[in-house]
């Protein structure tokens, strides 16, 4: 059994945003893995190619960042590529283009178990990534339709709240000055400390003290408030990091294709002997 679709039990840790998914129903493998105290990594995607989507889906990443902020992405085009790799262990995830009803609306419908909200300057976007993303009593998702029944099983509406995580993204010194009671949010389980944009804000180099601060902040409230802290994977080995987003196809296939080039030629052979075959 596929472990995307079996009953997991419920996580019993006191005092953890984690705890208590409805009737004992936790699908999400990405929820399950933080409340065990493990990294998670997400491969990144731009692409509507579902071949491409798959094979990352399928290579051992424990989410896929489904980038639809800075991508012409439709959500038709990413229903489909989460439909065609439904068996995949790596869980879907959407960064929307905004924290509107519409987006997430559509985002969840089509069965993403995570809402990757970007470019979060105060504690009213952070609050509609929780609302919309949330049934009733929580938030003010409607029930609607869509494909999510067909992924997750019958069993979806009674446990969707306690499956669907809310990622939001800290970008600029304004998010900064508000991370602590963004954090603080009950539905935000994440707080991704977006090092690239809070450069380009700032005009910060990396290792500009004034820079460093603001991450330590962001650091700082984050695990003071319980939530899971996030970053870029090159930051896997700092501390306090768990969740991260990590490579694109694009990154991807331009380093495959490097291993590849730089193999001894009778390894490049049997390779392509190996796909002839198959």
């Amino acid at each position: 059994m596929n472990i995307r679709s079996a009953i997991l039990p419920t996580l019993l840790l006191a005092g953890s945003s984690l705890a208590g998914a409805e009737d004992g129903k936790l699908f999400n493998t990405v929820k399950q893995k933080l409340a065990e105290g493990k990294q998670v990594v997400g491969g990144t995607i731009y692409t509507s190619d579902p071949n491409i989507y798959c094979s990352m889906a399928n290579s051992g990443f424990d989410f896929m960042w489904i980038e639809m902020q800075h991508s012409p992405l439709t959500y038709e085009q990413v229903a489909r590529m989460i439909w065609a790799c439904r068996d995949a262990p790596a869980i879907p995830f959407i960064r929307v283009p905004t924290p509107t009803e519409g987006d997430i609306q559509k985002a969840t419908d089509i069965g993403a178990l995570g809402i990757v909200v970007p470019m979060v300057d105060s504690v009213q976007e952070a609050e509609d990534g929780v609302t919309y993303a949330k049934f009733p009593p929580r938030g003010k998702r409607s029930q609607g339709g869509g494909q999510y029944g067909r992924l997750w099983g019958p069993g979806y509406r009674a446990a969707a709240n306690d499956n669907i995580m809310v990622v939001v993204m800290i970008e600029s010194p304004a998010g900064v000055d508000i991370v602590g009671e963004v954090a603080a949010i009950d539905g935000v389980d994440v707080v991704f400390a977006a090092s690239g944009d809070i450069g380009s804000f700032t005009g910060y180099s990396r290792d500009d003290p004034r820079y460093v601060k603001l991450i330590d902040t962001i650091r700082e409230e984050t695990l003071k408030a319980g939530k899971i802290l996030a970053g870029p994977l090159s930051w896997r080995d700092r501390e306090g990091f768990m969740f991260f987003q990590g490579p694109s196809e694009g990154s991807l296939i331009r380093d495959g294709a490097k291993a590849a080039l730089a193999q001894p030629a009778e390894a490049m052979e049997d390779a392509a002997t190996g796909d002839e075959a198959n």
